[in-house]
């Protein structure tokens, strides 16, 4: 398969597993919260941050190591599992003698059974990371996300069973074992790997350096977001926290559909030509091109609607986030730039030049949180607004050099999208004007008038747009469009009466 087809293939996959993941969380989310109590909850996420923050150092980011080495046998694949599995047991047996402590901290003798149980995940994780990683190295998107799916629904119904079976806040740390169990299972009739030992530490050596720049690069990345939160809680209270994270999630839905899903399998495809400049520069930008051209309408769509599908959705207590909502929704063009960016730097061995970055905007973006706290959420959205705007920019200047790019080629990338956000945001700008003068109107109806003209602007834009770096975009679209209907005109053929 060619690369691009490829990367395409594993875009398309990634986003339908996280779409279908994202529906199974949300149904069984309300099963759980009938059948459980909100302590059961929250006894699982303050284990979870313990385990969590751990998790984050043992894994090392050895799989990402995997993935992007050039070249990468058996031999490899078994010295990280190794190492991981080593690892693994390390952290078992210390969280095994500190749950007493961490029970006794938080007044809960349940925390300590808890705790020797959940941490048992560390030991299957080695197996889970070597086969995943295999997965990804072969870009093998479609069999992972079919895995993914299919484990999501299982430890869903497992978890709402033991729930009604009364067990209690065990019915959701038993499940994330089961889970984690059957995932294996599956995955070792993919994986063409044996789970032995192989102590070559120079192997080791080799992806613990790399991992060992991720887990950095991760966890200035998790101090910039965690920090935050706290800084929030603290200053404004759980009240503002909730508004605000309600606006920064719905601000990246863009982002969450296209962005995330898209990064993985680029990161392998820079990995696998990154001896060839002119391909990398070219996927580099084709990556701009297509995330542009496919998220900034949605994000004019976002900004236009942010009040009235908040107030309808959920409901006017959330109102408030309706405002910094819309100015972070200004920040999701720069990560159109900065997440690329950041896949290029790693696959090209550069992550030093990120930590870096990284490292210099912490404590602006900590101090930017803290001014904009004195002006409300609004000021607080401004604040994340400059900061990600500021990172995106250092990450660029860097990744174009590493292209040896010119500015005028991120122009050429960009402009498709950003001339179609525009587009977006003139004929909304109109509708909204439309739709103001029509007083007997109820929310809902605004809500709907203006994502239907949305949505019908984003088709027509995809199907009739005039730019030739996405004219072969148009033609799939185009393709699929008469594929469809086609598939839908036969039923229709058979209903008819004959005469």
């Amino acid at each position: 398969m060619h690369l691009g087809a490829a990367i395409r293939s594993g875009a398309k996959w990634l986003a339908f597993g996280k779409l279908a993941n994202r529906l199974w969380e949300f149904a069984f989310g309300v099963i759980l919260a009938r059948l459980l109590t909100p302590a059961d909850f929250g006894m699982i996420a303050t284990v979870s941050v313990f385990t969590g923050f751990v998790g984050m150092f043992t894994a090392g980011g050895m799989g990402q190591s995997l993935i992007r080495a050039k070249e990468a046998d058996e031999e490899d694949f078994t010295a990280v599992f190794t190492l991981q599995l080593a690892l693994g047991v390390l952290v078992y047996l210390g969280f095994f003698a500190a749950a007493p402590l961490i029970a006794r901290a938080f007044a809960e003798p349940l925390y300590t059974d808890l705790v020797r149980v959940m941490a048992l995940s560390f030991l299957l994780r080695p197996l889970y990371v070597m086969r995943m990683a295999w997965l990804n190295r072969h870009m093998q998107f479609q069999a992972r996300t079919q895995v993914e799916i299919a484990m999501g629904f299982v430890s869903g119904v497992s978890a709402s069973l033991m729930a009604w079976m009364g067990l209690g806040v065990w019915s959701l740390a038993l499940s994330g074992l089961l889970n984690a169990l059957l995932q294996n299972l599956w995955l070792s009739r993919l994986v063409p790997l044996a789970a032995r030992l192989n102590p070559r530490t120079e192997l080791m050596r080799r992806h613990s350096g790399f991992g060992a720049r991720i887990v950095a690069n991760d966890f200035l990345s998790y101090l910039n977001r965690e920090g935050r939160t706290l800084m929030v809680s603290k200053l404004a209270g759980a009240s503002a926290l909730g508004l605000f994270n309600k606006a920064d999630s719905l601000a990246r839905l863009p982002n969450q559909l296209f962005m995330q899903p898209t990064m993985e399998p680029l990161f392998r495809a820079l990995g696998k030509t990154q001896d060839d400049p002119g391909q990398v520069r070219y996927l580099y930008y084709r990556s701009l091109t297509l995330l542009s051209a496919y998220t900034l309408p949605l994000y004019a769509i976002l900004w236009w609607v942010a009040e009235p599908f908040i107030s309808v959705v959920y409901g006017p207590k959330w109102v408030a986030a309706a405002d910094p909502m819309r100015i972070l929704v200004l920040a999701g063009p720069f990560l159109n730039l900065l997440f690329p960016s950041s896949v290029l730097l790693a696959a090209q061995n550069r992550l030093g030049l990120e930590i870096k970055a990284q490292a210099i905007h912490l404590p602006l973006a900590l101090i930017a949180v803290f001014i904009g706290l004195q002006y409300g959420l609004a000021g607080l959205a401004w604040a994340v607004f400059a900061a990600t705007a500021l990172l995106t920019l250092h990450l660029l200047f860097y990744a174009h050099r590493c292209v040896r790019g010119r500015w005028a080629d991120l122009a050429q990338a960009i402009a498709p999208g950003v001339l179609m956000g525009c587009a977006m945001t003139v004929a909304l700008g109109f509708t909204h004007g439309a739709v103001e003068a029509w007083p007997q109107a109820s929310a809902v109806a605004r809500l709907l008038v203006m994502l239907c003209v949305g949505g019908a602007a984003y088709a027509l834009f995809w199907l009739f747009q005039p730019f030739a770096a996405l004219r072969t975009e148009s033609q799939r679209w185009r393709a699929l469009l008469a594929r469809a209907a086609h598939t839908l005109r036969g039923p229709l053929r058979l209903s008819r009466p004959r005469s």
